[in-house]
């Protein structure tokens, strides 16, 4: 189970880069080791069986970039490029499918 400081780090890292933190997927687990939420400055947490981290970029080019960074040993993202145009059911059935992704990989 990832350490909260290096929850903290993870965040920092891509805020430092431009990314905003969007999505908190925790394990009941890994929520329960957590004693300061507010690590994710408001985000609701939504229980998972992923321990991952959603963020978000906009870009000049009139799309956003979505990248979900699994909390795991080993580290592991999926990044996707959606156009602003898009409609956000659109871009949650997408999410949902790197989600699904995600869950395979961690097997």
């Amino acid at each position: 189970m990832i350490p909260e400081a290096s929850i903290r780090e993870v965040i920092a890292q891509y805020e430092k880069h431009g990314w905003i933190l969007s999505r908190v997927l925790l394990s009941k687990a890994l929520e329960e080791s957590i004693t300061d939420l507010s690590i994710f400055g408001g985000i609701e947490v939504t229980d998972s069986g992923l321990d991952a981290l959603w963020f978000r970029r906009p870009r000049n080019d009139g799309y956003t970039a979505w990248e979900i960074r699994r909390l795991s040993d080993p580290p592991f993202a999926l990044c996707e490029t959606f156009p602003d145009s898009i409609s956000s059911e659109e871009i949650v059935f997408s999410m949902e499918k790197m989600e699904q992704g995600l869950l395979k990989k961690a097997s």
